[in-house]
């Protein structure tokens, strides 16, 4: 099995199960960068008003014990990444980011963290650049949000 067939559409009732997959990774990651105690309530809403909108697509890969992995993306920018802690390494997050990119094309944006050294090392290997722009985070206490693009000739990948 590839890591591409892995991938599934997410269903509009798995709300709860991203936002403990998003609340895990987030914890494992930047967690240093938000106050406790992790936001459920605001993060379960925000992800069924995701999971409503016919522009959004959510991809998941399912685990043994719940989600492993989400990639949502919308036509112009990969929205959400996330992969469950114990899972990290696998070449998932690169999976998802180019899920999001065959979708999108040349142009794809994001925003990560400035903060998440982490995601921000994968999404430079992969080839994005950094804009410059940046803008501050909607989850108190606000940090700052780094926007990211995707020229189209630069993205390497682990093969799938």
């Amino acid at each position: 099995m590839t890591r591409s067939s892995l991938w599934r559409p997410a269903s509009q009732h798995e709300g709860l199960a991203l936002t403990g997959l998003e609340r895990d990774a987030n914890l494992a990651g930047p967690g240093h960068v938000f106050a406790a105690p992790f936001p459920e309530d605001d993060v379960l809403a925000r992800w069924s008003i995701v999971l409503a909108d016919p522009d959004v697509r959510v991809d998941v890969v399912d685990g043994p014990d719940g989600l492993r992995a989400v990639a949502a993306y919308d036509a112009a920018s990969l929205r959400q990444l996330f992969v469950r802690p114990e899972s990290w390494g696998r070449g998932l997050g690169s999976a998802g980011v180019r899920r999001a990119v065959d979708a999108i094309g040349t142009g794809a944006t994001l925003w990560v963290l400035g903060d998440n050294e982490r995601a921000r090392r994968l999404y430079e290997h992969l080839g994005w650049v950094p804009t410059g722009e940046s803008q501050d985070s909607v989850w108190p206490p606000h940090p700052v949000e780094l926007a990211y693009h995707w020229t189209g000739t630069t993205m390497r990948f682990l093969s799938t």
